[in-house]
């Protein structure tokens, strides 16, 4: 399994002029931003994604310790019993199910599973399948293989600034490293908007937006 890498913000100056120009306003028409608008306590916007609406299918590594139990997407420490956050997940059962490897009260396997994810948890719909059986559709490239016009030295300031982008749905950033003169980020889900998100704030193509879990077709 691949471990991704790790996080990071950026200073919106135009953000703060605006704030000043509505600070000194006495009344203001403007709407209240949407969520993807607001700004974080940093006063940058923040980038959130809504929830799939219909199930959804992610790969990784199912976590119990003593009893709580989360799916890691992201990074795994290669120690013995492995360690990694995830996302809760409810509706677990060990019950009928292989692959799995135990160190006292920890239990752990590599599986893909198929459920319902509303944010903050991951909910079990279907049956767990051994991630060494699962074949998954390979995802395009939404580059079509062309390297980007970043410098290495930008995509290392945004990845610093990345965190804070993501603000209190930090939960659905999983890492993130630069490749090919672009940004590569892996989140929880993201059904185009932290996309869009990415390339207003960065220019198109500078980040790059991968979703660990994916739409069931139906």
């Amino acid at each position: 399994m691949s471990t991704l890498r790790t996080p990071a913000l950026i200073a919106a100056a135009s953000l703060v002029g605006l704030l000043t120009l509505s600070a000194c306003a006495t009344v203001s028409d403007a709407p209240p931003p949407a969520s993807s608008d607001a700004p974080t306590g940093d006063g940058v916007r923040a980038w959130e994604s809504a929830p799939p609406e219909g199930e959804v299918v992610g790969t990784g590594t199912v976590m119990d310790v003593d009893g709580t139990v989360e799916f890691c997407m992201g990074a795994i420490a290669e120690s013995y019993p492995p360690q990694c956050t995830g996302i809760p997940i409810e509706g677990w059962s060990w019950d009928g199910v292989d692959g799995a490897e135990a160190s006292d009260s920890i239990r752990w396997g590599a599986y893909a599973l198929t459920g319902t994810y509303d944010g903050s948890a991951f909910t079990v719909t279907g049956e767990p399948m051994l991630l060494a059986l699962y074949d998954p559709i390979a995802s395009e490239d939404p580059t079509g293989g062309e390297a980007g016009a970043a410098t290495e030295a930008e995509l290392l300031e945004i990845q610093e600034e990345l965190p804070a982008r993501f603000g209190e749905n930090s939960g659905g950033y999983l890492g993130s490293y630069p490749e090919n003169a672009r940004l590569w980020v892996d989140v929880v889900w993201d059904d185009g908007t932290l996309q869009q998100a990415a390339d207003d704030d960065y220019g198109e193509g500078v980040v790059i937006i991968r979703s660990a879990l994916r739409a069931v077709e139906g």
